[in-house]
């Protein structure tokens, strides 16, 4: 999730966020680390908290609808440009920085659920713009080999909160005649890769049994009953879809986007933070193509869009992502315009770096209302309150004989946020209409401020406004209980109140020329650049990629002399893809779950250097660890450990 934000609750990563003081310093971290990490990713990367007060990022930069006339921004007549709509297999562009930049056609992706129109008393009102939507899906690779562990509760906490309820509401607005819902949706390879376990999702079935037990011994005098009740009922219901889609949830996103509903993107092959990377370009280039080959693996389809993890870019990026097919993608707005030059039209239209990739940019005012706990509608007192679980509640007895050893959150929340600064035992009970009602207000208040925006912006610019607002899609379900009602009702209601719903990708089938411009090197963490990621709570990590990085290309570049040596090869790309997560470096900072994600991350580091070492000097391995290790993490079956050979690029 973006560190520069927190929703009314925690997260699935990071199990809610902690306060400064309780965050976890590695003691054998000093200063002295933190630097060199620093050093070692280049300065253009690396920005002091002091940038947090330049002028650049004040109200006067964000606030472009008030700027886009006047005389400071670029006349888009006389800026470069690029047209991606038309034939230009040939057409490229040189850009201040002497590189050529061109950008093959995309094909617009159309919607068969928009054939035959609609009837005169439903045609939607003329909208001044569009609003891209865009959701992140992702998940560590939290396999665990034995149930009942934390890290199986993230992952089917979020199937039952999040995915399958965001599949529900898809395949209903796909539906309904008079709805044309368009969604940008990242699938990362690590939450493919749990999707397809067949052996993990097994167990999904009795994990719901245990819940739905647990909330059946409730006093039926509660006051929590109402609220029981329609927990039960939904996880009854979550039930009898898992079992209707034979537990398979990527063949029905496939679906969807052969509809025209969704267009798939993907992501990074283990979420690694790209930038802190960098010192080892083939790191990068493995990350990337990785992913690429899961997706098509599991969408039947290469991916032409991406969702850089955590929105971190840094100079260069592009030609990577290009040399893999990846066409587009989207970044913090500072990421837009700090650009070089700035756009014109700021966050508000794409631009085109100079080795053909389309970036877009995030317009917080589209995102606020959904992100901010403080400000935002998650954080109205009827919705579901996060952090008031069952789990904290019941005795010991009752966990005990469900078979869950430790207190922890279990998914089973009965109380409303109540009001704010609200401590949790003085929570009030969950009343499901009053929030079912509250959703419809909330998603009619977002829709119209989205249609003002975009009224707005349309007077101001001399092409039609883009609004987009990327969420991470555990959001919706898992941290916000009622987001997934949320999503259907802009469904439901955007075209009547204005707002054209469009993928990311049909913006770059529409004909309109892009400016071409430098993307700032920035992220959508805390601060906008790279610190989540990089200081003395988990600056110990980076040399450690590096090492192992360089050790990988090395024996990859000199070759091994078997088969069985060739497979060993490919285990230890996936341990070092696996030590690279940027989840555990988040955790680390966040100070939360700060063992498990230490753990995670030695893990991996010391099973490829066991796997290395057996390589390079002949070193046995017992057959049941390596069975071990094949079998907990065995993603990516199609990963070819050549993608580390040694590459003449600087990128």
């Amino acid at each position: 999730m973006a560190a520069s934000d927190t929703p009314a609750g925690g997260g699935v990563r990071d199990l809610g966020a902690a306060s400064e003081a309780t965050i976890q310093t590695s003691p054998q971290v000093g200063p002295e680390t933190v630097q060199a990490a620093r050093a070692r990713i280049g300065p253009e990367t690396w920005q002091p908290d002091s940038s947090l007060g330049s002028p650049r990022v004040g109200p006067e930069t964000i606030d472009l609808v008030t700027s886009l006339a006047s005389a400071e921004t670029i006349d888009l007549a006389s800026a470069e440009t690029i047209d991606l709509a038309g034939d230009l297999a040939s057409h490229q562009l040189k850009s201040q920085a002497g590189s050529r930049a061109s950008f093959q056609p995309i094909p617009r992706q159309e919607s068969p659920l928009a054939a035959g129109g609609q009837p005169d008393e439903h045609r939607p009102l003329a909208a001044a713009g569009d609003l891209a939507l865009v959701l992140h899906a992702h998940l560590p690779y939290v396999r665990s080999s034995e149930p009942g562990s934390l890290e199986e509760d993230w992952y089917f906490q979020a199937l039952q909160e999040c995915y399958l309820p965001l599949l529900a509401v898809l395949e209903a607005a796909a539906a309904d005649p008079l709805q044309n819902p368009r969604l940008t949706l990242g699938l990362s390879p690590t939450l493919l890769s749990l999707l397809a376990d067949q052996q993990l999702n097994a167990r999904f079935p009795a994990w719901l049994a245990v819940r739905r037990e647990l909330l059946a011994q409730l006093d039926p005098q509660s006051e929590l009953q109402p609220a029981a009740q329609q927990l039960a009922s939904t996880l009854a219901g979550i039930a009898a879809q898992w079992e209707r889609y034979g537990g398979q949830l990527v063949p029905r996103f496939r679906r969807l986007q052969s509809q025209g509903v969704l267009d798939l993107i993907t992501c990074a092959a283990t979420h690694g933070y790209l930038p802190l990377l960098r010192s080892v370009p083939e790191a990068v280039r493995a990350q990337l193509r990785t992913a690429v080959r899961e997706h098509e693996r599991q969408i039947g389809e290469r991916p032409l869009g991406i969702w850089i993890p955590e929105c971190a870019y840094y100079e260069g990026l592009d030609e990577q992502l290009i040399s893999n097919g990846l066409r587009y993608s989207l970044l913090d707005a500072h990421g837009l315009l700090h650009g070089m030059p700035r756009p014109r039209y700021g966050v508000f239209a794409p631009i085109c770096s100079p080795a053909g990739v389309a970036f877009f940019g995030r317009d917080s005012t589209s995102t606020l209302p959904v992100w901010s706990a403080s400000q935002g509608y998650p954080g109205h007192p009827a919705y579901r309150e996060f952090h008031r679980d069952l789990g904290w509640d019941l005795s010991d007895e009752q966990l005990s004989a469900a078979g869950i050893n430790s207190r922890r959150p279990l998914g089973l929340k009965l109380h409303r946020v109540t009001g704010q600064g609200c401590p949790l035992e003085a929570k009030a009970p969950y009343e499901p209409e009053v929030a079912s009602g509250q959703i419809q207000d909330h998603a009619a208040d977002y829709l119209a401020g989205r249609a003002a925006e975009l009224s707005s912006l349309a007077s101001s610019m001399q092409r039609r406004p883009l609004l987009v607002a990327p969420f991470d899609a555990e959001l919706f379900g898992h941290w916000w209980f009622e987001g997934p009602q949320f999503l259907a009702a802009l469904f439901a209601n955007a075209a009547a109140q204005g707002v054209r719903l469009v993928h990311l990708r049909d913006v770059l089938s529409s004909g309109e020329s892009l400016q071409v411009c430098n993307p700032s090197p920035s992220s959508w963490g805390q601060g906008g650049y790279h610190n989540y990621w990089l200081n003395e709570t988990n600056a110990w990590v980076v040399p450690e990629w590096q090492k192992a990085s360089l050790a990988m290309v090395r024996r990859v570049s000199q070759g091994v002399g078997s088969v069985q040596k060739r497979q060993l090869l490919h285990q230890a790309g996936r341990e070092l893809l696996l030590a690279q997560s940027s989840d555990w470096s988040f955790i680390l900072r966040a100070g939360t779950t700060t063992q498990l994600a230490r753990e995670r991350i030695e893990r991996h580091l010391d099973r490829f250097w066991r796997l290395l070492d057996a390589i390079d000097n002949g070193t046995e391995l017992p057959q049941i660890w390596l069975d071990g290790v094949q079998r907990e993490d065995g993603l990516f079956p199609n990963l070819d450990s050549a993608d580390w050979a040694r590459r003449s690029s600087p990128n």
